[in-house]
């Protein structure tokens, strides 16, 4: 069937003002209370909290320590009830909500919040109850004012350490020390001002901490060594608390596998392969470092391209075996090796490879690992000053192992969505969703997948997160005859992690899979993850013993999806970041044997979604991502829009746009019978809201949501 470039459709067609439908929305869930007496309860609560502020300022200054100016409070909801968070915060009077957290499960489930309140403020919320115990305050339908507030409160108190911990209570240290993330608030203007403040804090109290410093909107974020009585310490002498967390390790999946392949290989392929002038499209493979000392790579990553974060790291890959970022480079660069190897065909190389360095060697004990925000933004802004004329796709396959996240938003990943958002320029991101390397968990699939969450920072609402799916089942090796594969063609790789746990209030992640490898086992439930035939061709760092080695897992597959990425990047020059994300998704499919494994109805809405959480939105078909056929079309706009507005008192809904589609009306109106399918993909990059507080709910994270109906 004749292949033709995808239509860019021309400007917007009209641009009308919009105005939503006004709806309800869910409403909350508020305990029933008698005024009198609830309003009592909360009045004695509160005095008792500002006695106990006002006492331990005293004795605090007696011996000459550092006193906060303000008071953290700690409310909390009744069991199974909504806190109307909202109302807990005034801006103006510099009242912040800091961050919001649920405890128990069920009937249960108990939601705190935490709030700061500036000093001379402190009747603030006692008025608050005041009023709503006055019965001559009632409101125009006849009901107390600040009913929904005060109903939804069920306890205060002063907020201590585990009320800013937004980590499991078990993470937090206790008498050994510990590196957290420490986060800041700030209203951008006097970030540096109270980062600096903190600092002071921090060495007056000879807590260690790392220099790197990571920067949001609202939000900073600093690393220290601590136990609970220094934490105790610093929220007793700082006004910008917004949350504490446990600094999280990374994740270490690195293959190692030896093939027999041998060098003549390489100098055929070399012979057929033809590099495109002027190629202005490169994969940034941020990892262990390269080694480009290897046949294939030297030609497409040159020496000056091959960077790192710390001169004192190196650029050179450092991981043992045939190193990870090697291995991430040569499908990257050549997707299917195995194909080109046995082709004897001309192999057109159309875009080139970066390198940074983001993980430290073994060798370099005190360097600072834990802020990998910060070390990924270090990164792009490295590669661009190096590059300023290049496209670049960012591929990562480095994830924290840890799971207690479970989709919210992370220091890691708001910097992932920050860096991709861009002030001036929007990058794409692929991220790996993390893989499942426990072989308790290897005897459970596929239903452990489902419990093994997508790893951090995948869950980066604006990165393309890949997970795995696996073809390879066949067992050529006779001495594996005891051996049967784990996965089944076509099915959930072993390795791949989901969202299936996760609320739904998240994203949809990962958003597509690409082949991941497979495993083997026996009756004995021994399993082999480093079968070569399961796995994935690429170039070994060590070439003197090797110059093939093999990959698997979510590493191979998002490679794999870096590879098409910058293939549609070349196709389409013009091509936004956001559109090379839309049509990678839009080209994929879901299999017919995932629905199978899964035993999902295709044409049920709730086993699709329960579908997404696993596949993501299928397996891409570069050639449907990178062409239109003859029955099968691609319209692509690229535009701006604002979806709201200032209000005078609230911000109002803005715009919506038409376009007129260049398809065949007539033909269509004249054969009536004849069944069209319209597939729409929306792909836009969010403006994180980092911090706790817009954590509750997607709606403050993800600035504004364009959605379908």
């Amino acid at each position: 069937m004749a292949q033709h470039s995808h239509l860019f459709l021309p400007d917007i067609k009209e641009s009308i003002p919009y105005t939503s439908n006004a709806t309800r929305g869910p409403q909350a869930n508020i305990p029933e209370r008698d005024i009198a007496t609830h309003s009592e309860r909360l009045i004695t609560l509160f005095q008792g909290v500002w006695e106990n502020v006002q006492q331990d300022k005293v004795e605090r200054e007696a011996v000459s320590l550092r006193t906060k100016n303000g008071t953290y409070l700690e409310f909390k909801s009744s069991a199974g009830f909504d806190l109307t968070t909202k109302s807990l915060e005034d801006i103006r009077q510099g009242i912040r909500l800091l961050n919001i957290r649920q405890i128990g499960e069920g009937e249960n489930e108990e939601t705190l919040c935490t709030v700061y309140v500036p000093s001379g403020k402190e009747n603030f919320f006692l008025q608050k109850i005041t009023d709503y115990a006055d019965t001559s305050k009632v409101t125009l339908t006849g009901k107390p004012k600040n009913q929904k507030l005060i109903d939804s409160i069920d306890d205060i108190k002063i907020a201590f350490v585990e009320s800013l911990w937004t980590d499991p209570l078990e993470l937090l240290p206790n008498e050994n020390h510990s590196w957290c993330e420490i986060w800041l608030r700030h209203n951008n203007e006097d970030s540096q001002a109270i980062i600096e403040s903190f600092l002071s804090i921090l060495l007056a109290n000879t807590i260690e901490h790392k220099a790197n410093v990571l920067n949001f909107p609202e939000r900073a974020v600093l690393i220290a060594r601590v136990n609970r009585s220094q934490l105790s310490e610093i929220v007793s002498q700082t006004d910008y608390l917004a949350e504490i967390r446990i600094a999280q390790e990374t994740a270490g999946f690195w293959t190692a596998q030896t093939n027999k392949e041998q060098q003549e290989w390489v100098e055929d392929l070399l012979q057929r392969l033809e590099i495109e002038d002027n190629v202005n499209v490169r994969v940034c493979i941020l990892d262990s470092g390269v080694n480009n000392g290897h046949p294939m790579l030297e030609p497409i990553l040159e020496d000056v391209n091959c960077l790192t974060v710390r001169p004192t790291w190196l650029t050179s890959d450092h991981e043992s075996g045939s190193g990870h970022g090697t291995l991430m480079s040569g499908i990257a660069a050549y997707n299917d090796i195995e194909k080109a190897l046995a082709s004897s065909e001309i192999i057109t190389q159309s875009h080139k490879l970066c390198s940074v360095k983001i993980i430290p060697p073994p060798s370099q004990e005190a360097t600072p690992i834990e802020l990998w925000g910060d070390i990924t933004s270090q990164a792009v802004s490295r590669t661009e000053i190096n590059l300023p004329e290049e496209r670049i796709v960012y591929c990562m396959a480095v994830t924290s192992s840890s799971e207690i996240d479970r989709g919210r938003p992370s220091s890691w990943s708001g910097a992932v969505d920050k860096i991709s958002y861009g002030e001036n320029s929007k990058r794409l991101f692929i991220i790996s969703g993390g893989n499942i390397r426990n072989s308790l968990d290897w005897i459970g699939y596929p239903e452990s997948n489902l419990t093994n969450s997508v790893q951090n920072p995948a869950q980066s609402w604006n990165s393309l997160t890949v997970g795995a799916y696996t073809d390879k089942t066949e067992i050529k090796d006779d001495s594996y005859f005891s051996y049967s594969p784990v996965a089944s063609k076509g099915y959930l790789s072993p390795f791949s992690s989901t969202s299936f746990s996760w609320e739904k209030k998240w994203p949809i992640k990962p958003d597509v899979v690409f082949e991941g490898g497979n495993l083997l086992k026996n009756n004995l439930d021994d399993f082999i993850d480093r079968y070569d035939d399961f796995g994935l061709l690429s170039t070994a760092k060590n070439i003197s013993i090797r110059h093939f080695d093999t990959i698997n897992a979510t590493s191979a597959a998002t490679a794999k999806a870096s590879w098409m990425a910058a293939k549609i990047m070349t196709a389409y020059n013009d091509a936004w970041p956001e559109t090379v994300r839309a049509l990678i998704i839009h080209s994929a499919e879901w299999r017919e044997e995932m629905f199978t494994q899964f035993n999902k109805n295709p044409n049920n809405k709730s086993d699709i979604k329960d579908i997404l959480r696993i596949f993501g939105y299928g397996v891409p078909n570069i050639d449907k991502a990178i062409f239109s056929s003859n029955n099968s079309l691609t319209f692509i706009s690229q535009n701006i829009i604002k979806p709201f507005k200032k209000g005078p008192s609230s911000p109002k809904t803005n715009e919506m746009h038409f376009f007129e589609l260049p398809w065949p009306k007539n033909e269509l109106l004249a054969n009536p019978d004849i069944e069209v399918t319209l597939k729409v993909t929306l792909s836009y990059f969010i403006e994180p809201g980092v911090g706790e507080v817009g954590w509750k709910d997607k709606y403050r994270y993800r600035s504004h949501g364009l959605c379908f109906d």
